[in-house]
């Protein structure tokens, strides 16, 4: 029986060794080498302090801000509690909080559907360029800036698709913030 037991357990121990131990591994150091800023989670810094990722929102909730998309995490963008909320397209619960969003968003009709609804993590850092356009109003009137100088903001802060097709334009709402504090500091 010991005969038929070691290949197994050699088996085992060297599988877990190369694909628990050695191909992270190697993958890590190449991660490292080739893409050393995405490797070390695309973190934002000012000086030498954090301030974010540009993987993972953030809950903006100052008027002066722009507020990023709603969370489904129960305490907002929570990256340990990643995920949708589950409620299908007919569920109550989905359509009252829909309904109380679009009442706070205090946004113009038609609301950009990305303004009152989750990403399917519950943590997407992106908003649509039409859901920062909307909230330009808010924004220039809380800072005191020219909505023309904010909107031309969003618009400089706009990512395209990935080689034009991949994706759908999308604003970062922490690089956006950040933007926004450094025209208001001028």
């Amino acid at each position: 029986m010991l005969s038929h037991l070691r290949p197994a357990l050699v088996f085992v121990g060297g599988f877990t060794l190369l694909l628990g131990l050695a191909y992270p591994l190697s993958l890590t150091a190449i991660a490292t080498t080739l893409l050393p800023h995405q490797a070390q989670g695309s973190l934002i810094r000012q000086g030498e302090r954090i301030l974010g990722s540009a993987l993972l929102g953030q809950n903006f909730t100052a008027p002066g801000y722009f507020h990023p998309r709603p969370s489904a995490t129960a305490a907002p963008y929570d990256a340990m509690a990643s995920g949708g909320s589950n409620l299908g397209p007919l569920s109550q619960r989905l359509i009252d909080r829909i309904r109380a969003d679009v009442t706070a968003a205090e946004l113009a009709a038609p609301v950009p559907a990305d303004a009152v609804t989750a990403s399917a993590s519950g943590l997407d850092p992106d908003i649509s360029p039409q859901n920062a356009q909307a909230q330009v109003a808010r924004v220039a009137a809380a800072r005191g800036i020219p909505p023309a100088r904010v909107a031309a903001l969003v618009t400089d802060q706009t990512r395209q698709p990935l080689l034009g097709v991949f994706g759908a334009p999308r604003v970062n709402v922490l690089a956006l913030n950040r933007a926004l504090d450094t025209l208001a500091a001028q």
